[in-house]
């Protein structure tokens, strides 16, 4: 006979091996639980800080009178709270979501899909668009241009999924981010801890105002978002 379900166990409900290697989703009671490699990246449990990102990155855009509403490009689906926050938004146009990982797809849209009762209104919503690429290689071949860049594919610049993730964050992959976006657009990346050196990297970078913004956690350092400005 087998054992009861334990709601303090995780229980792996998917895990696939990818070109970037292993990625998991698990249920931790009433938690869904995304790990890379072994390394957890987020759950369900909350969604302030992915919330943050999105808000923070509009308000520095200010006000846009429609029909002239900005778009927008999410780096890293993972859970959904970024575009579900955003599609719940009438304030932005076009909202373009770049993810590498076809299981994490899948976990939104596939059959079954688990995270869709946190995407499933925004995956519906005809502003949405995913894409299935890897960031780095669509930042740097992609010609279109968006008015605010949301990054939110590792633990951090300080703390990456994979090392490849570290291009990201070097000069060459932020003059990436500043070619895809327009005049006046709006850089912000999601760290799980303040970074000073990435701060003067983007500063180094040609991006102006660039600042920190703190999002407190129950325990250790705050969840973070760095903004920067391009130059109109």
């Amino acid at each position: 006979m087998r054992d009861a379900y334990n709601p303090a166990e995780p229980v792996v409900l998917d895990r696939r091996e990818g070109p970037y290697g292993e990625v998991a989703l698990r249920r931790h009671g009433e938690l869904l639980q995304i790990i890379a490699n072994g390394c957890f990246l987020m759950d369900t449990s909350d969604g302030r800080s992915e919330r943050l990102l999105v808000d923070a990155a509009r308000t520095a855009l200010g006000a846009r009178p429609a029909p002239d509403l900005p778009s927008l490009l999410i780096g890293g689906l993972g859970v959904g709270f970024s575009l579900a926050h955003a599609a719940a938004d009438p304030r932005w146009g076009r909202i373009a979501v770049v993810e590498r990982e076809a299981a994490i797809i899948d976990w939104h849209l596939g059959e079954p899909a688990p995270l869709a009762t946190v995407s499933g209104a925004a995956l519906r919503d005809p502003r949405t668009e995913i894409l299935h690429t890897d960031l780095i290689a669509y930042l740097h071949a992609a010609t279109e241009r968006y008015d605010a860049l949301c990054l939110d594919i590792d633990n951090g610049p300080d703390w990456t999924v994979t090392k490849d993730n570290e291009g990201l964050y070097s000069p060459a992959g932020l003059a990436a981010c500043q070619a895809r976006l327009r005049p006046g657009g709006v850089l912000a990346v999601w760290s799980a801890q303040p970074s000073a050196d990435f701060e003067q990297a983007m500063r180094n970078a040609g991006f102006r105002g660039v600042r920190t913004e703190e999002m407190p956690v129950a325990r250790g350092v705050p969840d973070v978002v760095h903004l920067g400005i391009v130059a109109a």
